[in-house]
């Protein structure tokens, strides 16, 4: 109404801004309030629409605080009284936060009339309900608490010692100190704690039980620290109160907040001292399995106080703690959260035995909850903190012990594929470090070792599922087993993987979506072929058995039509035969012979060699008429040209066959108008640039050759 032709009124507006309408309206409105002839509707509408105030005086809300903080003391009612306290109080923060004396004579209002609440007339009235005291008391909790919050908040300290004194002075005022615990700064209570704890015994248990006082300063006492020197009486005489409750419910509620209070503050002593009281406490008639939420965030609480695992678990009274977790979902988060903070903060390799045998039985728990109905998510989240574990184990140089160690993890954890996948990396990384650290005198009990290494990988290997992970692994293994003088080993490993290849299908889940897996197997066999350039024949398979094997799976293996990646892969193996052809290997590992050892550059090896290049060749190139039918010139251009660069980096060109081969490739690349005219220019620019150095004379004789298409 006061806005008239402006489109909005300012938000610190002052009456003058009011024009006469709006404001006569207002004041309409509380002369209508005012003739409301019952005290609590009247104060209720008026303090609803205090904020209106502002329309009529800039005074009109401090002056009407005072006036609704008198008229309450009309009601007789106590909680009817201390609940229009609460809501005055509300108002009064929302439309007036700086008036702070109507406040603080609200709160004054309410003590005065607090003993009201133990008078013959309240005590009569509730004996005719049928209502038990200790069930009224607590009604008055919510609004106490947001009366006492209002006053305390930015409160000076005198003031919050003045509230203080003045509930002392008060008779049975287990409520009031309930609500001073609940709404003053932690601080201010914890420095003041032990004064507390004697009002607390002066209280009468009448209505207001003692333990959910202790409670209440056990909650501040988790925010904020006592005096260093009260800290054990502290706890001493709140336990005194705490072991003695019967009902478990009541004993489990103060001691879930309280177990934080001697986590914090003192050792594993005293911490095994709590968890034993409350072991005997909750067992009998199995009163845990209904408190397991408390004894969760007990234990939670723990194992953030105490990093050191090494401490934890020689807290005697630990374990028998987490067996009171039987429900199966319970017990299993529990370890969840167990061997999260040992991957958190376990930094160091551990060969603790009570700690390793702790967390396999920890671990042992999560792995045995999985089933076909587990999601994957949480598979994969169980299987990252097994695997936390496994990787923080070392027994140092006692190599025996610790490939033990990781048999019996794979025994226990048999159904978590990462789990597996971890440790046969770990029994990996175990030989290769006992091939550098066992040397001389031991090296027979070295490759004793290490072949038992490798037959833990060949034997767990096969358990697993994915047929990439088994692919890489097995080259993996097999690289482990070269590196070792294991030749034998080694040779099963790549026939298990050449084998495999067959199986690989022609799509494979990733992350939910199903992917071609035809650029998975190509970047597989490009590692395959990079290895098999320094794995020694066998003397009785014949030469180059393994790069046999290989292309007959190849070959057989049933590509895509809209595929070339079989060429792509002929293509390698024309690189890899290359490097074979050598006098010397590009590399080699220590303490193994490769071909170019065995052979010595032998011409039978060689002609073996050049008649798998002719094969591979063969195959490239029907494959490359095979497109010119099928109309797809383009990817014979792009095929063509990859073919001719792989000559020009691996081939001799001095042969005239493979001369020729090139030329015809480079014409094949820009019949139809598909090569890129920027590439083409600058291969034929490298190819002179090389002809120029000494012996490549035939490479500028072959540049005369390679004419470049022009484009009208």
């Amino acid at each position: 109404m006061c806005v008239g032709d402006r489109s909005v009124l300012p938000d610190k507006f002052s009456p003058e801004n009011v024009n006469d309408t709006a404001r006569e309206t207002c004041l309409n409105w509380f002369f209508k309030i005012a003739s409301i002839r019952e005290l609590i509707p009247r104060f209720y509408v008026e303090a609803s629409i205090l904020k209106c105030n502002k329309f009529l005086s800039k005074m009109g809300v401090s002056e009407c605080l005072p006036r609704l903080t008198c008229m309450i003391r009309g009601i007789g009612d106590p909680l009817v009284s201390v609940y229009a306290r609460a809501y005055l109080c509300r108002v009064g923060m929302e439309v007036a936060p700086h008036l702070k004396e109507s406040l603080n004579k609200n709160f004054f209002d309410f003590l005065l009339t607090f003993k009201q609440i133990h008078g013959d007339t309240v005590q009569n009235h509730l004996a005719v309900q049928g209502v038990e005291l200790s069930s009224y008391l607590p009604l008055y909790s919510p609004a106490m608490d947001w009366i006492f919050q209002c006053i305390s908040y930015h409160a000076p300290e005198n003031l919050l010692t003045e509230m203080m004194e003045r509930c002392k002075k008060l008779g049975n005022n287990a409520l009031l100190l309930n609500s001073v615990m609940s709404a003053f700064r932690a601080e201010f209570i914890a420095t003041r704690s032990l004064d507390f704890i004697g009002m607390i015994k002066e209280c009468s248990e009448a209505g207001f039980p003692k333990h959910l006082l202790f409670r209440s300063l056990g909650l501040n006492l988790a925010l904020a620290d006592p005096p260093e020197g009260d800290r054990l009486q502290i706890l001493n005489e709140a336990w005194k109160v705490i072991t003695k409750l019967k009902n478990p419910q009541d004993y489990i509620d103060c001691a879930e907040v309280w177990a934080e209070y001697t986590c914090r503050h003192f050792t594993k002593r005293e911490v095994n001292t709590v968890l034993a009281d409350i072991i005997k406490h909750m067992t009998p008639d199995r009163a845990f399995e209904d408190s397991y939420p408390q004894l969760q965030s007990i234990i939670k609480k723990v194992i953030a106080h105490f990093h050191d695992f090494s401490v934890l678990f020689s807290v005697e009274k630990f374990l028998p703690f987490l067996d009171m977790f039987q429900k199966e979902s319970v017990r299993v988060e529990v370890c969840k959260c167990i061997m999260e903070v040992f991957v958190k903060h376990q930094h160091e390799p551990t060969k603790d035995p009570v700690i390793l045998n702790a967390l396999l039985h920890v671990c042992k728990t999560m792995h045995d909850s999985v089933n076909a109905l587990t999601l994957e998510d949480e598979k994969r989240a169980l299987a990252c903190l097994i695997s936390g574990f496994v990787k923080m184990v070392s027994f140092g140089r006692d190599f025996e012990q610790q490939l033990s160690f990781y048999v019996e993890a794979r025994s226990m954890f048999c159904n978590l594929e990462p789990v597996l996948v971890q440790l046969i990396h770990s029994v990996s990384r175990l030989a290769m470090e006992t091939r550098k650290v066992m040397k001389g005198n031991h090296s027979r009990k070295t490759a004793a070792f290490v072949r038992a290494c490798v037959a833990y990988c060949f034997i767990t290997i096969p358990s697993l599922v994915g047929i990439f992970t088994r692919l890489n692994l097995y080259l993996l293994a097999g690289q482990v087993a070269l590196a070792n003088q294991c030749l034998s080993q080694a040779d099963a490993f790549f026939k298990a993987a050449i084998s495999l290849i067959p199986e690989v299908p022609k799509t494979i889940n990733i992350d939910g979506k199903m992917r071609p897996s035809e650029p998975f197997l190509l970047e597989f066999l490009c590692n395959f072929f990079s290895t098999l350039l320094i794995v020694p024949d066998h003397p009785e398979h014949g030469v180059l058995f393994l790069v046999r094997e290989l292309l007959n799976v190849i070959q057989d293996y049933t590509w895509e039509d809209t595929s070339d990646d079989r060429i792509r892969i002929y293509t390698y193996v024309l690189h890899l035969l290359s490097a074979m052809s050598q006098e010397t290997y590009l590399y080699h590992v220590d303490k193994v012979d490769s071909n170019d050892s065995l052979y010595g550059g032998d011409s039978k090896f060689l002609a073996e060699n050049n008649k798998l290049c002719e094969t591979v060749m063969a195959q490239i190139l029907e494959h490359l008429r095979a497109l010119a039918k099928d109309e797809a010139l383009k990817r014979q251009s792009l095929l063509g040209l990859s073919f001719f660069n792989s000559i020009l980096a691996h081939g001799d060109l001095r042969n005239n066959r493979l001369n020729q081969l090139s030329v015809n490739l480079w014409h094949l690349a820009q019949r139809h108008g598909y090569a890129d005219t920027r590439t083409m220019v600058k291969t034929l620019e490298y190819i002179k640039k090389r002809g120029e150095q000494p012996d490549m004379t035939h490479l500028t004789e072959l540049a005369l050759r390679l004419p470049l298409q022009t484009r009208t």
